[in-house]
């Protein structure tokens, strides 16, 4: 039987955080009920890919892909959406800056008959303002030069609806 929930996380030289990050999202699953771990190791050089496979023995629920190499963050947010079995696929990264404790949020909108369903931030005061200036100044170009409106402060993070992925899936590039 397929999950409810499918859950994608790119992953590259994350050992100091994945242990941190799988119990937290453990949490959540247990929460969600029917739901899968799908691990992306982007060519991790230290022991990432050890980890995944120890939480992959441990629990079934978690399953992991590895990449031969760094092909980089979207590349391997790809390669697991094209293995998703879940009717709601969540995406966040492994740095464990978006709190996986909000997923519920996003899954009670998803129910509510979203299809695509993202997370904004609505602080970044942990952040220098090195690095908040050059987010601020991309996302507000990209929304005036690609004539879409792309919502501020969101990054991976986000639910999306099985027929969104598929879309994306049968995207040839």
């Amino acid at each position: 039987m397929n999950p409810t929930y499918s859950l994608v996380i790119p992953v590259y030289n994350e050992e100091n955080s994945i242990l941190e990050l799988y119990r937290r999202i453990s949490t959540v699953m247990d929460q969600l009920g029917e739901a899968e771990l799908i691990l992306v190791n982007d060519g991790s050089c230290d022991r990432s890919l050890e980890l995944m496979r120890d939480l992959h023995q441990k629990d079934p629920r978690v399953c992991y892909l590895s990449l031969s190499r760094n092909f980089g963050h979207q590349i391997a947010v790809t390669a697991g959406l094209n293995f998703v079995r879940g009717q709601g696929i969540i995406v966040l990264d492994a740095d464990l800056q978006d709190p996986p404790e909000i997923i519920p949020v996003l899954v009670e909108k998803w129910q509510q008959g979203y299809q695509i369903v993202y997370a904004q931030r609505t602080q970044r005061r942990r952040e220098s303002w090195l690095k908040r200036f050059p987010a601020y100044l991309f996302y507000r170009l990209l929304r005036r030069l690609a004539n879409v409106e792309i919502p501020i402060d969101t990054g991976d993070f986000c639910l999306m609806d099985r027929r969104v992925v598929d879309v994306l899936n049968a995207m040839p590039e």
